[in-house]
This record gives C-alpha cells, sequence and structure tokens, in this order.
C-alpha cells in the first residue's frame, strides 16, 4: 500500500526518587534520559518527519535553568535531538558527558538536560505543514515556575477553527493557527488562573515572597487546567505535558481514539503510545503496563503523588482499528493475534476466487505490515488443504529518487519500487494471491505493483486486502483527507457515471451544504453513506480492478477485501471504523467529511 502518515509518537518518564539513586544503582545520571531515547527509537514507525524532547529538573535555584528543550527535523530527527542534547551536556563535563559536575563560573550549576521528568514526541504532519515550528514540544515560558507549559501530543484536532473563533471573540490574537499552539495558549491560560489561585490563598495563610512560590509549586493541580480546557476540543487525542513547577500529566480523548499506555513502579511512571515499547524499556510483563482509558489523565504531582484521574466522562468506546492493522508495530501480542486473526477470515473469500484450485495457487504477500496477516491466512488455508505454496513473490526494492523531471521515466522509476522472484510460479498455470494490510488510493498498486507482477504471468492474479475498503476520509490523526483520493469512491462514482444516476451526487452535495450553512450537525446523519447504499461491496470491487488494471494487462484480476464484519471479528476491542463505515465518532470528524465532500463536488462541477 501507500505508505500512510500518523500522528504522532509520545514518551514519557517520570522519575520518582532522587537523581543520586539512579547513579548509585545504575552507574549512569542519564538513566532517564536514556530510557527516553529508547522509547523514542522503538516508536519510531509513528513518526519520521521530526522529533523533540523537553526535561525539567526539580528545586531548580533562581538563576539556573531548570527546563529544556530540543527539536529537530528529518527521518533521523531522533538521532539529531540526542546528539545535540550530549553535545551540550559535554561543555559541563571534562571527561566527557557521564558525570555531574559544576562550572566555574556559575557555582552550581549542574549540565542541561539533566533532571527528574522527561517527555519526548514524534511527528507525522497530516495537515501538511512542515518547519521546525511545528515540532513538538511546544514551550510557553514564565518566570513563574509554575506557570511555565511544555506541551506535546499524539492528536488532531477537528473543531480547531471553532474554537480560534472563541478565542478571537474575547480579544486574543492567536500568532499561529494550529491545533498545537491555539491548546498550548489555551492551556496556559487555564495555568496562569490556577497558580493565580493558589496566590490568593497563600497570602490568605500570610504567606510572603518565596514561601508563596513554595506554596504554589506544590498545590498546582494539574486537573483543574485539564477539566477546563479539554472539553473545547473535538478529535482524537493524547495530549501530554510537563510544567516548570513539576507537574507531569498525560490525557486520553474520551473516545479512546488515540492509544496510551503507561506503567508504574517504586522508582518511575512512565507513558508510551504503544504497550510493547514500555515492556521493551523497562523489561515488565505484558500485565504492568496499563491502558490509559478514555476520558483519563494519569497525573503525577511535583511531590511524586501519582494519581489516574477521569477528567471527562467516556463516551461510546471507538479506539482506532488503523492502529492495530497498520500503524502500530506487531509485536505486542494483542495485534499479533488480531493481525492473523485477519487474514484467516480472509480464506473462504480467496477459495472461492480461485475456484478452490489450491494446487496451483502460489500465496505471497507486500511487505513489510501486511506480514503477520499473511501468516493468518495460511494457516487457515491448511485448514482446508495440507500443502499451501507460499513463497515471497514481492520485495521491497532500495528506495529510488525519482527526481527526473519528465513524468514518462518518472513513473517508469516509480513502477521499480518493487522487485520480484522469477520462477516463483508456474506461467500462465498457477493462480497468484498477494494479500496487502490495506488500499487506499490505489496509486502503488497500479503504478507498480500490478504492473511488475503481471511479468510473472500468473494464471489469474488476486490482489487480498486485510482491511475492509476504504470508503471515508479520517480527520484524527491519519493521513487521508480528501474523499476523492480513495480508489473506493473513485469506483462508486464511476458507478453512478455507469448507471447514469449521477443526480445523487448532487443531492448529496445539497444537502452536505445546508447542514454545514445552517451547523447542524449530527453523528447521527452522514448523507455521504447514501452514496454508497445503492452498490455492493462486491460491485465497488469490481468496478476498482477496471480502474486499476494497466493498460495492456490481460491476466484476469480480482480484488478481495474484509468485511466489516471480519474486522470486528478479529479485532473486538477497537471497533472505531469510521474510514470504513462512515460512523463518525464526533461532530468535528463529519463536518470535516462534509467539507471534504463539498469540495470534491465543486471542483468536478468547476
Amino acid at each position: 500500500m501507500e505508505p500512510l502518515k500518523h500522528e504522532c509518537g509520545i514518551a514519557m518518564v517520570r522519575l520518582l526518587k532522587p537523581l543520586e539513586y539512579y547513579k548509585d544503582k545504575y552507574g549512569t545520571d542519564k538513566y532517564a534520559l536514556s530510557k527516553l531515547y529508547l522509547m523514542m527509537e522503538k516508536q519510531h514507525n509513528r513518526g519520521q518527519e521530526g522529533a523533540g524532547m523537553a526535561c525539567v529538573r526539580l528545586n531548580g535555584q533562581p538563576g539556573h535553568e531548570y527546563m529544556y528543550r530540543e527539536k529537530a527535523e528529518g527521518k533521523d530527527a531522533i538521532t539529531k535531538v540526542f546528539a545535540n542534547v550530549y553535545r551540550q551536556m559535554a561543555g559541563y563535563c571534562p571527561d566527557g558527558p557521564a558525570e555531574i559536575t559544576t562550572t566555574d563560573d556559575i557555582p552550581g550549576e549542574k549540565p542541561p538536560f539533566i533532571g527528574e521528568l522527561y517527555m519526548g514526541h514524534l511527528r507525522y504532519s497530516t495537515t501538511g505543514r512542515g518547519g521546525l515550528k511545528y515540532v513538538h514540544p511546544f514551550l510557553r515560558r514564565n518566570n513563574w515556575k509554575a506557570k511555565n507549559l511544555c506541551l506535546c501530543g499524539n492528536f488532531n484536532m477537528t473543531n480547531i477553527g471553532e474554537v480560534f473563533n472563541h478565542l478571537t471573540a474575547q480579544g486574543q490574537s492567536p500568532r499561529v493557527f494550529s491545533d498545537s499552539y491555539i491548546m498550548l495558549e489555551i492551556m496556559g491560560h487555564r495555568l496562569d488562573r490556577e497558580v493565580e489561585r493558589l496566590f490568593v490563598e497563600a497570602q490568605k495563610q500570610g504567606l510572603s515572597g518565596m514561601e508563596i512560590t513554595s506554596y504554589i509549586d506544590s498545590h498546582v493541580d494539574i486537573a483543574n487546567v485539564l477539566k477546563t480546557t479539554m472539553p473545547l476540543f473535538d478529535g482524537g487525542y493524547v495530549v501530554c505535558g510537563l510544567t516548570g513547577s513539576g507537574e507531569f500529566f498525560a490525557m486520553r480523548d474520551p473516545h479512546g481514539i488515540r492509544p496510551a499506555f503507561y506503567y508504574i513502579n517504586d522508582e518511575v511512571v512512565t507513558c508510551a503510545s504503544e504497550r510493547p515499547v514500555l515492556q521493551t524499556t523497562f523489561d515488565v510483563s505484558t500485565e504492568e503496563v496499563h491502558e490509559l482509558l478514555p476520558g483519563q489523565a494519569i497525573i503525577v504531582r511535583a511531590s511524586g503523588e501519582t494519581v489516574v484521574k477521569q477528567i471527562m466522562n467516556p463516551l461510546e468506546y471507538l479506539p482506532c482499528s488503523f492502529e492495530r492493522i497498520y500503524f502500530s508495530r506487531g509485536n505486542d501480542l494483542d495485534i499479533y493475534n488480531e493481525r492473523k486473526a485477519l487474514g484467516h477470515q480472509l480464506v473462504d473469500k480467496i477459495l472461492e476466487t480461485v475456484e478452490d484450485d489450491t494446487e496451483n495457487t502460489v500465496f505471497s504477500y507486500i511487505p513489510n505490515t501486511a506480514e503477520v496477516a499473511y501468516y493468518g491466512l495460511i494457516e487457515g488455508m491448511e485448514e482446508h488443504t495440507p500443502r499451501i505454496r507460499a513463497e515471497k513473490v514481492v520485495s521491497k526494492d532500495i528506495k529510488l529518487r525519482t527526481f527526473i523531471a519528465e513524468s514518462g521515466v518518472r513513473n517508469d522509476l516509480a513502477a521499480h519500487v518493487y522487485d520480484i522472484t522469477f520462477g516463483s510460479i508456474t506461467p500462465f498455470t498457477d493462480n497468484l494471491v498477494v494479500i496487502d494490510d490495506s488500499i487506499v488510493r490505489g496509486t502503488t498498486l497500479r503504478e507498480s505493483i500490478i504492473k511488475i507482477l503481471d511479468r510473472l504471468h500468473p494464471k489469474k492474479m488476486v490482489i487480498v486486502s486485510s482491511a475492509p475498503q476504504i470508503r471515508y476520509p479520517d480527520f484524527y490523526g491519519i493521513d487521508m483527507s480528501r474523499i476523492g483520493d480513495f480508489i473506493a469512491f473513485q469506483a462508486c462514482v464511476a458507478l453512478h457515471h455507469d448507471r447514469h444516476s449521477d443526480d445523487i451526487l448532487r443531492k448529496v452535495y445539497e444537502e452536505c451544504r445546508t447542514m454545514l450553512a445552517e451547523n447542524r450537525i449530527s453523528t447521527a446523519n452522514n448523507p455521504v453513506r447514501r452514496i454508497y447504499e445503492p452498490f455492493s461491496a462486491d460491485e465497488l470491487s469490481e468496478k476498482m480492478v477496471e480502474i486499476l488494471r494497466p493498460a495492456g494487462m490481460t491476466t484476469p484480476l480480482s480484488l478481495v477485501f474484509q468485511s466489516i464484519e471480519g474486522l470486528h471479528q478479529a479485532i473486538p476491542n477497537h471497533p472505531g471504523d469510521w474510514y470504513f463505515s462512515g460512523h463518525y465518532p464526533t461532530p468535528g470528524g463529519l463536518r470535516l467529511l462534509l467539507l471534504s465532500y463539498v469540495e470534491w463536488y465543486e471542483k468536478q462541477q468547476s
């Protein structure tokens, strides 16, 4: 499939004991820093456009830095970030960055990035916006420790326009139209109010000067800040933050769309986007890692007190199923078994397509994320016949740089991204079944995979998707927001043209316009779903074959998709399926679908 971009990955570490404890036990003052690095590298799959990290040192003295941040762009951003961190630390350590020392010019000054609180982030842009200023974490500075806020997250907010208008109506003027920046300012504003509330309390108790500061730092309740900030936002998210006074938090959206896991022992509290990351980094069992539930936040106070609080009431549980199919690493035991089950569910459909001729059928997969589903498919096939012919027919070749300007040459290069194993099937005798994890736009299939597989001259070619037909955009963090890009949508429109039923496209457009104009958005009514209703999944698949078939290809070609029912049988605990079904979990997501359809329709008419 075409690689999808996904925003993003988070990693957090909070030490619960003094820094000297880790130096004595583990032989390094960089215990937490090294754990953060490992957690970020283990989630490299979640973001390759940028990376950043932040650190807070507790009990810093006035005149000394206590809050640090480093960011970088590019696929090697993690390496850049930590290389820069160690380079800065080396200036404080004559023998390299292994010891905590002081400097001559600032007595008591410690190396940067040595502290008790750490937060890391990996970024994939789903909005098309690039540049270092969009790389997390984001930092809001203030001379009051408790008012300093550093924020990052795995999120895409679908109502940012409404929130922006809310702020400007109050007279504010946000510097950047971005969900990350606007959230930072709103949450920072609420944090300011929390600090001011505590300032008044401290004065009433007769405190003054640094006594007030100490009182504020030890009494900030970040739950108050979250409760007055997060209900403003619509979307899928895990939002993470650190404050200068030592507050540490991660919060998950009330539908549980985006994932978050945490692990706690007497030395550390840590969070990540994927469970195996914590298992590997801290050498713990599956049972010791817990999932943050919808609407919950894990909060560590400056004192080290750790609580899991319900910030927002949980709504219908709709965690993203694409996390299980594609994005998350497959070394999570549950995900591994779910992907195998996705392959197993397809056995009957494939047998029907090859007319039960398994003796003359070769099974393979498109690397790399479909590999586990392929194992499940083979196991299912072996239940029907003891001898299954399995070959690695397709391999991913080196990344070819298609910088040549002439489109014909560029397209020819693109067709060779994948390579084939010649002689792996008997020409004109063997069927070839190849499983992929999903089919989104169909570009890679049409321009590369089908063309190159046809060189093997199979009797019949069957491309299998372990996911159902992707019919609708995602607006919660996956890079597929334009409905006109999807091969399933293109096939649906083509079928309406063939049957002279194009008028439904106009009627749906008019209803979308009306709903948007009247701000009458209800997740119970998605008019775009109606354009698919006249056609079966098989009819759409047949039309997709017509669109995807390269010119001059004579080999019979079939597409086999997972059913939505099969998806939920294989992945019962992650029912979020809006990209397949059109059932969006939030009004903001549905609103963006209506806008996407309106934009597509008007472009067709222009």
